[in-house]
């Protein structure tokens, strides 16, 4: 199930992740402004003729194996081609996914999709924490081999307005695009469910041949 309320999401983030499952049994709730949105990150040439959107979370298995096996195929054969333009959108199933992603937004847009890979290739590991503390220690330990402080990761993760606008920007997304699991992806505008490399290399290919 997705986060639906952005109060409640908030309040997970701001309990800390210790914190977070009793935050959620409990229905906490955070009065919050009307929240920013923020734009997609892009990967690839901005020309692109075909535009690929992957609505991933960081602690969903299936989203780590895409990101192993097929990612660099995708990369390789289209987004570094120029063929395709990619778009991550993160999902929030639950407060450590909140808390990966407001990590992998902490180096700023340039490290997003470097930060991004280091989460999915050592999911299983920073996910094995017995707590939410030790969770959280893990997730810094792939901050700092990413280049961040500890400080920068703390102030990333007290920021409350940031919290609000990536909850409202998932929120958004994943409303208007009807998302109810992950990985899903909208290739060239339409939404294809999770699928052998060799089958969404076919979506791919019909879509860049109607862009012609």
């Amino acid at each position: 199930m997705l986060i639906r309320s952005v109060a409640t999401a908030l309040a997970l983030v701001l309990a800390g992740p210790a914190l977070a499952q009793d935050a959620a049994e409990n229905g906490a709730a955070t009065d919050t402004a009307e929240a920013q949105t923020l734009p997609d990150i892009t990967l690839g040439a901005e020309d692109a003729p075909v535009t690929i959107v992957e609505y991933a979370s960081f602690t969903c298995g299936h989203c780590a194996n895409f990101h192993e096996e097929n990612f660099p195929k995708l990369k390789e054969e289209y987004i570094d081609t120029g063929k395709v333009k990619f778009v991550q959108r993160d999902v929030y199933f639950d407060a450590v996914g909140l808390w990966a992603g407001i990590l992998a937004r902490c180096g700023g847009d340039d490290k997003y999709y470097a930060v991004s890979d280091m989460l999915f290739d050592e999911q299983k590991k920073w996910l094995s924490g017995g707590s939410g503390d030790e969770i959280a220690a893990n997730l810094r330990k792939i901050g700092l081999k990413a280049g961040m402080s500890e400080d920068q990761m703390t102030a990333c993760w007290d920021d409350k307005a940031t919290a609000e606008s990536l909850i409202a920007t998932f929120q958004s997304n994943a409303t208007a695009d009807e998302i109810e699991a992950t990985p899903t992806f909208i290739i060239g505008g339409e939404k294809v469910m999770n699928q052998p490399w060799d089958d969404m290399k076919e979506v791919i290919e019909a879509k860049l041949a109607e862009a012609q």
